[in-house]
């Protein structure tokens, strides 16, 4: 492992740049990377319970900022494309998306098809900032509600 990649790692380990580390992550988990990024919300606030609202807040602007990107590599794919071809390209496929629009991008904190989605957002050039609102909502409530169960429903599960 690269000196330098130890060296970040250990430097957002620091309990002082919690929040910073569940930034980073939340905001890569959010791209087409597979990763997820509750183990660092929910080990934060478990080592920090003050910082719970912290947490949920910083983890869902850095899911949602992930998921622009997304959206705007979707776009810039989408216009790579037609560029490419010379013509406006249509997925069969992807026509029954474009019925639910920018709401569609509520279903982007689910495992798997929820970071595709907003990719599919961006190439379907659905409106920006309608779908970054319903990306951070439901971003927001499934943080919310999984640290939530995590540390009040499901308790014993994580102490030694």
């Amino acid at each position: 492992m690269p000196a330098w990649f130890s060296t970040l790692a250990q430097w957002l380990a620091l309990p002082e740049v919690g929040l910073t580390t569940v930034f980073v992550v939340a905001f890569v988990s959010a791209t087409l990377l597979p990763m997820g990024s509750e183990p660092a919300v929910f080990g934060l606030v478990k080592l920090n319970p003050e910082l719970f609202w912290p947490a949920i807040l910083v983890a869902t602007a850095g899911n949602t900022l992930g998921g622009g990107v997304s959206w705007l590599m979707g776009l810039g794919t989408h216009r790579l494309v037609d560029r490419a071809r010379g013509s406006s390209t249509e997925l069969r496929a992807l026509q029954w998306l474009e019925r639910f629009g920018p709401k569609a991008c509520l279903l982007s904190w689910l495992p798997v098809v929820g970071d595709p989605l907003c990719a599919v957002a961006g190439w379907l050039r659905f409106p920006f900032w309608p779908c970054m609102i319903y990306m951070a909502i439901g971003k927001f409530v499934r943080y919310l509600t999984m640290t939530a169960a995590l540390l009040w429903v499901f308790p014993g599960m994580f102490t030694p």
